[in-house]
């Protein structure tokens, strides 16, 4: 079992009490729910991927959605204890679950500490209640407060999200409200520009004249200001939308920036497994309705579980990497891909971007700076262009 490298397991509960008008995640409103029906098809799913993938050693366990702290603080323990009948989990396995502030919800908080959640992820948003509502949240700004003094006391670990660049909304609003999330903040924020994703209602508003974006320059002056101050109260910018204290980040979502193995379970759920050209891609049935019932006809939810053409891998190593300050690891690279950086990333492109400041690079790794991380999309551009016909494989 040594020589195997650890798994992460993510688990997608596909259902919310609402819909917010920007959320475009794998996420729906269903009248009723036959919990019990679900809770019995993932733990189907888990033996048919424990077959995939045995004799592993899990790491990280994440609960995402949807909201999963809908379910009851039970169906998560029932499905939390037959992982570990099924796979050896490691002591000091961190177990997330994504919740929101709301009454309902939080009367579950110690309930699902118990079922074995050590790590919460709170879907705040914002401390300002015309914020909240203009983003389709059902929940008051006491609601959060409370359930933040709650989990504080109740989990060993926990994060929340805010949502800043909301049209209109001013540097100084953003700042009030950054001071404001300081004074309830543990090791651990998430911190998102708000984007107008096809098929959210908010896009729809966007392309009809109805709504506009924040001007950019406006957002990044909110990015920098976020970077500063929480970095002078001992919170790094360990990715672009994460900070956390040393030792704090979050361990599940580094597998997938680094490239690490996991498989996915439940609707629309994503995973990797392997390394170089047996590096594998997992993808599950989208609908809920058709996941659940490709369960039950022993299909196992499965859409696409095949190999990755060697470029893939390295790019995705690239796109995943370079979000992080701490970059991307040339032996690590090498591992996963199977060939080095330099193959997809020519060292004249990485040169050119340390030359104008917007990238790093030593013999054992390779990143952006802060100034690189802010136009992400073009460093990356850059550095796979021409990138057609495979890498070509160059010693190190």
């Amino acid at each position: 079992m040594s020589h195997l490298p650890p798994l992460s397991i993510y688990l997608h509960w596909p259902f919310c009490g609402a819909k917010c008008p920007y959320c475009d995640f794998n996420s729906h409103v269903r009248p009723t729910i036959d919990e019990p029906r679900w809770v019995t098809a993932f733990l189907k799913a888990l033996d048919y991927w424990h077959g995939q993938a045995p004799d592993r050693r899990i790491e990280t366990i994440f609960w995402g959605g949807g909201t999963p702290s809908l379910l009851a603080p039970a169906s998560v323990g029932r499905v939390l204890d037959h992982i570990a009948g099924l796979w050896s989990v490691a002591d000091d396995c961190e177990i997330t679950l994504e919740a929101n502030p709301t009454t309902h919800e939080a009367a579950r908080f110690d309930g699902l500490r118990s079922a074995g959640i050590n790590r919460l992820s709170l879907g705040v948003q914002s401390f300002d209640q015309a914020a909240l509502d203009f983003l389709g949240r059902t929940y008051t700004v006491a609601d959060a407060e409370r359930a933040l003094t709650h989990i504080a006391a109740t989990f060993p670990r926990f994060s929340f999200d805010m949502i800043y660049a909301l049209p209109h909304q001013t540097l100084e609003q953003w700042r009030t409200q950054l001071e404001y999330a300081l004074t309830m903040v543990g090791e651990h924020l998430s911190l998102y520009q708000l984007t107008f994703e096809p098929g959210t209602r908010f896009y729809q508003a966007l392309q009809t004249g109805r709504m506009n974006e924040l001007d950019e320059d406006i957002a990044a002056d909110m990015l920098q200001l976020t970077v500063d101050r929480l970095a002078g109260r001992g919170l790094a910018q360990y990715e672009i939308s994460n900070f956390a204290r040393p030792g704090a980040e979050s361990r599940h979502n580094l597998v997938y920036w680094q490239g690490g193995d996991w498989i996915g379970v439940g609707p629309g759920a994503h995973g990797r497994i392997g390394a170089g050209t047996d590096r594998q891609v997992i993808a599950n049935v989208r609908s809920p309705e058709r996941w659940l019932t490709s369960v039950e006809q022993a299909t196992y939810g499965v859409e696409i579980h095949q190999k990755l053409p060697p470029l893939d891998v390295g790019e995705e190593l690239v796109l995943t990497g370079l979000r992080l300050a701490a970059g991307i690891d040339k032996r690590r690279f090498r591992q996963i891909a199977g060939y080095a950086l330099d193959a997809i990333a020519a060292k004249s492109k990485r040169e050119m971007l340390v030359r104008e400041g917007l990238a790093w690079e030593s013999q054992a790794g390779f990143g952006l700076t802060q100034n690189g991380r802010m136009v992400l999309d073009a460093s990356i551009e850059l550095l796979l262009a021409e990138q057609k016909s495979g890498p070509q494989v160059i010693a190190v």
